[in-house]
């Protein structure tokens, strides 16, 4: 891991170096990924199982888990990990409630009335990624507040595993972690099926698997690119980027607690970047000691090595201000303040996806249970993103009512800047309303005038 002094060049550098992570996706990616969607959209199911059983080497028919195969996951669930998931849901549920919005009227008095209406979206998909690990945290981060915004319907889609059964038989079937999670969150359906194919079969639909509105949730390149590409027909949570975690921290910081956290996002893959940005050399030359000592004892020590050596930087700097000035320019997935009064920092950092104040808030209370979603923007885009929320997965919808008397008061006002546009069959429009004509005997009182 780097360890510099902070001056142009080095700043510079860094962020050039961040940036750099989100190169344009390979080329062949993209074709491989493009043509999985067009069979799927052309083929549907039959399509699916046969990229199932080309990457995966087996598929599941029907592609549909039982409703009751979600309760009977979370009833056999260890009593340790069913506490879990449900105190994290209840604290992503009040989290997210706060977020709840609705719409208004503006009545103006002359007969002219305006507003907006609020509606959760028809049908939304979650994807699941389920591989070397499993993630019921993302379930609940998505589904719950897709539920507080009214969603019509949560579909799940998640990759088929290998489960034993008790008469010594295989079969396939989702994660129990992933079910249990599911049924905690209040998922609807869950279909096994994962990777491009998924996410094509959810935004075009196929025999068994619905059509969607939008799709959420994390996945490898393949998913990400079938993302990416099937935008515009469906919506998107985002295009998301490594992971990066972004760490300020004075003289009072431990060093052990900085080392450590650092760690828990460099684990995740090569491309991760973990920074520390302190006033204090002794801090620095710590928590360089730290990584060492505790890196070496992690189970994916060869990727949190590879990552750090990558996008790991310990950043020497003058002042708190010149931290606070460094990552706003950075704009991190997750930063954490570890000074002496970390709330008194806060108000200065304008661009960050979530922020961790104090020793004692590291990044992965986030990802799991202190309620904040941790569907964040990476790669600089908390510059004008925002974390997944209730917002997410609503649509916002106009109204307008003129009566008659309304509409004449402000015609020429309409008129004027349809002129100016040129558009004048715009103004037009209004003032046939207010003309005296004769076609076929009818006179220009027509229409619902109150």
């Amino acid at each position: 891991m780097r360890f510099v002094n902070c001056n142009q060049e080095n700043v510079t550098r860094l962020l050039r170096e961040m940036k750099s992570r989100a190169k344009e996706t390979d080329r062949q990616v993209s074709a491989i990924v493009g043509a999985i969607l067009e069979d799927v959209q052309e083929n549907g199911d039959e399509a699916v199982r046969r990229y199932e059983r080309k990457f995966s080497g087996a598929y599941s028919d029907p592609f549909e888990v039982p409703e009751e195969e979600l309760k009977k996951a979370f009833d056999l669930a260890d009593e340790r990990f069913k506490r879990a998931i449900s105190n994290a849901a209840s604290n992503i549920r009040e989290y997210h409630e706060k977020q709840i919005v609705e719409g208004y009227e503006i009545n103006r008095g002359n007969g002219a009335v305006v507003g907006q209406v609020v509606r959760g979206l028809d049908r939304i998909g979650i994807y699941v990624p389920c591989g070397t690990a499993a993630y019921p945290s993302t379930v609940l981060m998505n589904a719950i507040p897709a539920k507080l915004a009214g969603v019509g319907e949560i579909i799940m889609l998640t990759p088929p595993e290998v489960q034993e059964k008790a008469n010594g038989t295989f079969g396939l079937s989702a994660n129990p972690g992933i079910l249990a999670a599911a049924y905690v969150a209040g998922v609807d359906r869950v279909f096994l099926a994962g990777g491009a194919q998924a996410i094509g079969a959810m935004a075009y639909g196929t025999e068994i698997i619905p059509a969607v509105d939008k799709i959420v949730g994390p996945g490898n390149i393949y998913v990400a690119t079938a993302k990416k590409l099937v935008y515009g027909t469906v919506d998107i949570d985002m295009i998301a980027g490594p992971s990066e975690i972004l760490i300020i921290a004075d003289g009072t910081a431990n060093p052990r607690f900085i080392a450590a956290d650092l760690l828990s996002q460099a684990e995740h893959d090569p491309m991760s970047a973990a920074i520390l940005l302190t006033t204090n050399r002794e801090v620095a030359e710590k928590t360089l000691k730290q990584l060492e000592e505790q890196a070496a004892k992690l189970e994916r020590y060869e990727i949190v090595s590879q990552s750090l050596e990558n996008y790991g930087l310990i950043l020497i700097c003058a002042s708190e201000d010149e931290m606070i000035d460094i990552a706003n320019r950075i704009a991190p997935e997750h930063l954490e303040i570890m000074t002496a009064d970390p709330m008194a920092v806060l108000p200065g950092i304008r661009n960050a996806g979530s922020v961790f104040c104090g020793s004692y808030s590291p990044e992965p209370l986030g990802d799991y249970y202190s309620g904040t979603n941790h569907v964040l923007p990476t790669m600089g885009t908390a510059r004008f993103a925002s974390p997944l929320g209730v917002h997410s997965f609503i649509k916002k919808m106009s109204y307008t009512f003129y009566t008659k008397e309304a509409l004449e008061e402000c015609r020429e006002d309409v008129i004027a800047i349809s002129e100016k546009e040129g558009l004048t069959a715009h103004g037009r429009a209004v003032s046939i309303r207010f003309e005296n004509y004769l076609d076929g005997g009818m006179a220009a009182r027509g229409g619902n005038e109150k």
